[in-house]
């Protein structure tokens, strides 16, 4: 099993070329951000009608803080958990994650998602009730532009006649796509069109054994390998929360195909995430 950070970099975090050095020093293979172009005031935004913490408001642009990271870095493996496809145009999405796996020399993840508020996508002139069907045209319209010279794409949401777009990626032929997301859809779409599955471990733990079993399905019915599974979350004792990360656990996971746990850094001033690198570090050692 591999071992990554995630973490909301905001305004108010430290400085990111500094904790992108200090997770390749401790030995993790790879920092995962996360994605808000903004987030609306209305409570109508959040699926349950209370209040947005207060860091996803401050989210720095992903590819923007990755850059740097990579720039800063020489092996970490950078990511999104997850990028909001949703609400970006996808020729312009595709050429700034084909930018930075050629820059960063093929060290790009790129962890996708529908998007969850609302009103969110309806700021970005995308109707709620179609954005799985948008979700999906967008993903795969990049991916003809990746490994396509002329690439064109005909969709209900998507629509562009032949085309150049350089860059190419450097991972050939392209980037490992991460589908996010807990329910049996979400399942579905990682086998479909993506690599990987990353759903978060507090919402499908209850039904792990159950969503593994069907990735595996789906994979054999389609003749594709099983996709990946990397993990954003907690392990032990509580599930909610990193804070005891039990051994017999990780193994039992990696065991059920989980290959990368990536462990939740909370949005602190410097020390404390310092700290908490640290630690994490070290019993990552104890269970190798």
């Amino acid at each position: 099993m591999k071992f990554g950070v995630s973490l909301f970099p905001t305004d108010e975090t430290m400085d990111l070329v500094s904790i992108a050095r200090i997770v390749e020093e401790l030995g993790f293979e790879s920092l995962f951000v996360s994605d808000h172009t903004h987030i609306p005031i209305s409570r109508q935004s959040h699926p349950l009608g209370g209040d947005v913490p207060r860091e996803y408001a401050r989210i720095l642009d992903p590819f923007v803080v990755l850059g740097i990271v990579a720039a800063a870095t020489k092996s970490l493996r950078v990511g999104t958990a997850v990028c909001l496809v949703t609400e970006r145009d996808p020729i312009v999405l595709a050429k700034q994650v084909a930018t930075l796996d050629f820059l960063s020399r093929g060290r790009v993840i790129l962890g996708v998602g529908p998007g969850w508020n609302r009103m969110e996508l309806i700021n970005h002139g995308v109707d709620p009730s179609t954005r799985f069907a948008v979700f999906r045209e967008r993903v795969l319209a990049m991916k003809e532009i990746w490994t396509h010279d002329e690439a064109s794409f005909h969709g209900r949401f998507v629509n562009f006649d032949a085309m150049w777009s350089w860059p190419k990626p450097l991972q050939r032929p392209h980037p490992p796509i991460l589908v996010a997301g807990w329910s049996e859809g979400a399942v579905r779409r990682a086998v479909e069109f993506g690599d990987g599955w990353i759903p978060t471990f507090w919402a499908v733990a209850p039904t792990l054994d159950e969503k593994l079993s069907m990735l595996r399905v789906l994979a054999d019915a389609t003749g594709k390998p099983m996709p990946g599974v990397t993990m954003i979350g907690a392990s032990g004792k509580n599930p909610a929360s990193d804070a005891d990360p039990d051994p017999r656990a990780l193994e039992e996971y990696a065991s059920k195909g989980i290959s990368r746990w990536v462990f939740r850094l909370p949005s602190a001033p410097h020390a404390v995430l310092l700290e908490r690198l640290a630690w994490l570090a070290d019993r990552i050692r104890r269970l190798n």
